[in-house]
Order: C-alpha cells, then sequence, then structure tokens
C-alpha cells in the first residue's frame, strides 16, 4: 500500500512525550499556530499544516480568494554560493540558470540523467555567487553535493523557512506591513529586502495558488513571534488568517500547479507531465539533457473535471470501459461547483475534451473530461497583478 488508500491518510499532529521525531523540524511559527489545532504532513521532514481545526477547508478557500491568508510551507531552501555555483546550477537545472539576474527568481527543475523528474522549487538569485533554491519535496541535495565534487560552490542548509501571504489583499497587507512601504520595483518574480517592525526580511513576489502574493523568509537571526505579530497587525481589516494545506491544494489544481512527488516523479520526464516549456535544450549541458533531447513530447497529465463527486487520489480513470491512468490529485471546488483534479495517462493521445469515467472518493465511477490547465485566468494575470479577480460566494 502507498502512502494512502484514497479515503484515509495519515496526518502528525503535537503529542506530550519526548523522542522519536528526531527527524522532524518544527518551523519557527510552530507555537503560534498550534492553538489553531494543526494536522501536519512531512515535507522535506518538516511540519507543514494541512488543515486545521479552527478553520473549515472551504472557509481557508475563500479566505484565499477573497481577502488573504498564510501558509507556513515545508519547502527548504538549500543555499548554493561560490564562484562556480552557477555552473553547477547550469548543470543540475533544465534552464539557463544565466538568465535569472541577481535580484531575481527562477524556476528549478531538476531530472536524472534518464530524464525522470527529482523535484522543482523557486530559485533566488540573491546576488552574482549566492542563490536559495526553495525546493519541493525531494531528495535533493545530496545528488547536488555529489555533482559538485570539485568545483568551488559551498552547498548548505541557511535555516531558513519560507511562509506564504496570499489572495487579492495580499499587497495591502504587504505595504501596511513594510516600514518604509512598498517595495519599488517587485514585479513577478521580483526579490526585495524589506524592514519588518525593524527587522529585514527577503521576500519574493512568488507563491503556490496564481492568486496575488508573495513569500518571506525567516532567517535564524530573526524574532519569529515578533515578525508574526507585525504582520498580523498589518492583516487587520484585510482578514488575514492562518490556513493549512487542504484549502491551498484546491487553488493550486485550479491554476495546473503540480506537486513533486504525486503530480510527477522519477517516471515522468517534463514533456510528460506539461512542463516541456522549462527544458531549453539549446542551453548548456544538464543532467538528463541526452535522454530529452529523445523524449516524447506529447503530455501525459491533464486537468480533469468530474460532475459525480470529487476524485479519489490514486483512483481509476477510464476511457470508454478500459484503465486510461490514474489520478494524480484530486478535490472539489467551490468556486467551480465539481469535482476537480489531475490525471496522469498510461499513454499519450487523449487530450482536452475527451471523455472519461472518474474513480471518486466513494469508490463509484462519474462522468468528467480532460481539460486544459490552467481551469481559469489562461494567462496568469491574477499573480501578475494584471486582472482583479474576487469571486462572489455562493450562498
Amino acid at each position: 500500500m502507498g502512502s494512502s488508500d484514497g479515503a484515509t491518510r495519515d496526518l502528525v499532529t503535537t503529542q506530550p512525550g519526548a523522542g522519536w521525531d528526531f527527524g522532524l523540524t518544527r518551523h519557527p511559527y510552530h507555537e503560534i499556530e498550534r492553538p489553531l489545532g494543526p494536522h501536519y504532513c512531512v515535507y522535506n521532514r518538516r511540519l507543514m499544516a494541512v488543515r486545521l481545526d479552527a478553520l473549515d477547508t472551504d472557509e481557508g478557500y475563500w479566505k484565499l480568494r477573497r481577502e488573504a491568508a498564510l501558509l507556513n510551507t515545508g519547502e527548504w531552501p538549500i543555499a548554493f554560493e561560490g564562484p562556480e555555483a552557477e555552473a553547477l546550477l547550469n548543470r543540475l537545472f533544465t534552464k539557463d540558470i544565466s538568465k535569472v539576474k541577481p535580484g531575481r527568481c527562477g524556476y528549478g527543475l531538476a531530472c536524472f540523467d534518464d530524464g525522470g523528474m527529482i523535484t522543482d522549487g523557486v530559485l533566488l538569485r540573491l546576488s552574482e555567487t549566492l542563490f536559495w533554491y526553495a525546493q519541493a519535496d525531494g531528495d535533493f541535495v545530496n545528488w547536488a553535493r555529489a555533482h559538485a565534487r570539485g568545483m568551488d560552490v559551498r552547498i548548505y542548509d541557511p535555516k531558513v523557512f519560507v511562509s506564504q501571504v496570499q489572495g487579492p489583499a495580499a499587497m495591502d497587507i504587504l505595504a501596511a506591513a513594510a516600514d518604509d512601504g512598498m517595495p519599488e520595483p517587485f514585479g513577478y518574480f521580483g526579490i526585495a529586502r524589506v524592514r519588518f517592525g525593524g527587522q529585514e526580511v527577503v521576500i519574493t513576489r512568488t507563491g503556490y495558488t496564481n492568486e496575488l502574493g508573495w513569500e518571506f523568509y525567516t532567517e535564524p537571526h530573526h524574532d519569529a513571534e515578533a515578525l508574526w505579530r507585525h504582520l498580523e497587525k498589518a492583516g487587520q481589516g484585510h482578514g488575514l488568517c492562518i490556513f493549512g494545506l487542504d484549502s491551498m491544494n484546491i487553488r493550486r489544481i485550479e491554476a495546473g500547479i503540480l506537486n513533486a512527488g504525486s503530480d510527477f516523479d522519477g517516471t515522468t520526464t517534463p514533456f510528460d507531465v506539461g512542463l516541456g516549456r522549462f527544458v531549453d535544450l539549446d542551453g548548456p549541458d544538464f543532467i538528463g539533457r541526452a535522454a530529452l533531447q529523445d523524449a516524447p513530447r506529447e503530455a501525459r497529465l491533464h486537468g480533469l473535471r468530474c460532475d459525480g463527486g470529487e476524485p479519489k487520489v490514486g483512483g481509476t480513470v477510464k476511457i470508454g470501459d478500459a484503465p486510461a491512468g490514474r489520478v494524480t490529485c484530486g478535490a472539489l471546488s467551490p468556486f467551480l461547483g465539481h469535482g476537480i483534479g489531475m490525471v496522469l495517462l498510461d499513454k499519450a493521445g487523449p487530450g482536452p475534451g475527451s471523455r472519461v469515467l472518474v474513480e471518486t472518493r466513494d469508490g463509484s465511477y462519474h462522468p468528467g473530461e480532460l481539460v486544459e490547465m490552467p481551469f481559469y485566468d489562461k494567462q496568469a494575470e491574477i499573480p501578475r497583478g494584471k486582472r482583479v479577480d474576487i469571486p462572489e460566494r455562493p450562498g
């Protein structure tokens, strides 16, 4: 059996006692989150709240869509520092990292020699020779160290934690929180240093929702409690709340944002899952390039609409009576009013518009359809600040 049977799952809660959690790391806001009744997943050996007893999943979703919500993530920034940091990253990632200038972010996608995917994440270029790679869950750091042998680059854990503020009020909260007002410039995928209550903090114009938003990076020297109280005060009047991954998950599926380890893994290439635009076969000679040059280009991962319920994670998707793929993620969208998800087909061919049967959480099959991703905001105008879209809440 895998990690879930599609109907039950195993999450972590804080219990009295000591020991046998040696491999787990709490984020700096653990005690602030604790009264909300968090239930955690383990992500990069860090605890990340999946749901909160104090906040219903749909309520958290609507907070994100209509006001603002904060998630203390399990993303793990790894530092690459030295004269050959850029050269190493060009070896590890499928895009030309030299095009990412200091003060900007890029998308880093790493592959094995056979073109299978290891993980992805946001790459921050803090200076010419210093990068942070905020990686998604995956076995990346030791892979990077192995390939850095003989190179003038230091790879280390800066003990940094990433939190996201997302939603239509996110920029208003940033303007209220920053001691010197809104940083300029601070465009999409930009980096800035701001002072929150006298503490200098790195922030990026990024997120995991395709809503307007930004992320902040808590370092060991920060007073995390004071930082949170400052942001909490700035968020008053804007509806800011802490929420869990279940609420964010709905929006990231709507946005067509993939999750490492479930929507893609070592058995899929970037082309299989629709990420071929992040593969630069004409750039530096990265790991996996030779295999990807000969790999099929047609995508096997598609968005999934289900009219009869929530698609079962790991469930079967049929075309006609024949199994054709499996559900990699699923949810009920309060905004769209139907089940949504992603499906990885066994082989390429069927595409958007193809009718399917979808296994749902109760074990029954319901009619569905393969759809293009994202489900809406096709040009990603919302996170770029080019479109304001605050939906009305039904009922």
